[in-house]
């Protein structure tokens, strides 16, 4: 493996080996002594064109418990800001050693073209661009499924995510999770169904790897899924006077207070689940908007396990791109 650009780039091999390896990194995080060598000498670059906290923090943390050295580059303060381009802000990487570049990017396809466009030699990893892909994020949602629902430990090992149904519900529309996660849960062997508005669902759904509903109360009755993970409403996307307060609508739904009412998690489609199910979100939350406190903080809820799992799971790709087959845990 190369770069990691896309969760539809990797098979259900790849996949497998990378949520195995990151098995065996969590297990390391366990430790007193956290840190490993196995990238001592390698420089990281965080290149972040759009503001995180989770994932930015989550690489920075895997790179240097992987003794790397870290470079943070913040789009905000930087000469992008003067008007450089892509190419001569990766030139500059370039010249300065990067053996990895984190990209995140406001553009769909921005790391792609910068993994093919032979401005630089170093590995690249998606950190979320647009609309299109977070693989990271798909990969450390799969393995705490892998964890809670098809064993924890050794159990796992090997194992993908057959015959497990997971609904994704929310702004499938805006969502990168979304098409990320359905790639790698179908590659995988789960089956996914997404559940949205007709207005936050894309156009080309259709031939989507899963089904789609319109009815969530439905789906938990009718078809038990084994966890749901419910999607942040992106506000920010779509487009102005759709930033408001949570009371507020936007075009793509009358009111906040309809969405909640037809989409959102609350106690009493918590108890609508199976025993075994759990809550997933990718963070941020809108409480009180897609999902309720009372199921953020629910005993079924891995939301902040979610955030543990993506050190474990960016340590394993980091590992996997510039130290193989070469190096042992």
């Amino acid at each position: 493996m190369r770069h990691l650009l896309s969760a539809a780039d990797l098979d259900r091999s790849a996949a497998v080996a990378l949520l195995d390896t990151a098995a065996g990194m969590a297990a390391t995080q366990e430790r007193e002594i956290k840190k490993l060598p196995t990238l001592r000498g390698r420089t990281v670059v965080n290149l972040f064109f759009e503001d995180s906290t989770r994932t930015r923090i989550s690489f920075e943390t895997a790179a240097k418990r992987l003794s790397a050295d870290v470079i943070n580059f913040s789009a905000k303060g930087s000469s992008v800001s003067k008007g450089e381009s892509l190419k001569d802000t990766a030139l500059t990487l370039q010249a300065m050693g990067a053996d990895a570049v984190v990209v995140r990017h406001q553009a769909s396809g921005a790391p792609h073209r910068l993994a093919h466009s032979g401005w630089v030699g170093s590995a690249v990893v998606n950190a979320g661009d647009g609309t299109h892909q977070h693989p990271t994020q798909a990969l450390l949602d799969a393995f705490t499924l892998r964890r809670h629902l098809v064993g924890a430990g050794d159990a796992g090992l090997g194992r993908g995510l057959d015959g497990l149904h997971v609904a994704i519900v929310g702004d499938v529309l805006h969502s990168r999770v979304a098409r990320s996660n359905v790639d790698l849960l179908h590659t995988l062997g789960a089956r996914v169904t997404l559940v949205a508005p007709p207005t936050l669902l894309p156009v080309g759904v259709d031939a989507w790897t899963c089904a789609t509903s319109y009815h969530l109360d439905e789906v938990l009755a009718q078809d038990a899924p084994d966890a749901i993970m419910m999607l942040r409403v992106q506000r920010e996307r779509m487009g102005p006077g759709a930033t408001g307060a949570v009371g507020g609508g936007t075009g793509f739904f009358p009111s906040a207070l309809e969405y909640t009412r037809e989409y959102g998690l609350d106690a009493r489609r918590l108890a609508m689940l199976p025993d075994h199910a759990i809550v997933m979100h990718p963070g941020p939350m809108n409480r009180g908007l897609e999902i309720s406190a009372d199921a953020a903080d629910s005993s079924r809820a891995v939301i902040v396990e979610q955030v543990t799992n993506g050190v474990a799971v960016r340590m394993a790709v980091l590992y996997t791109l510039l130290a193989g087959e070469r190096e042992a845990l």
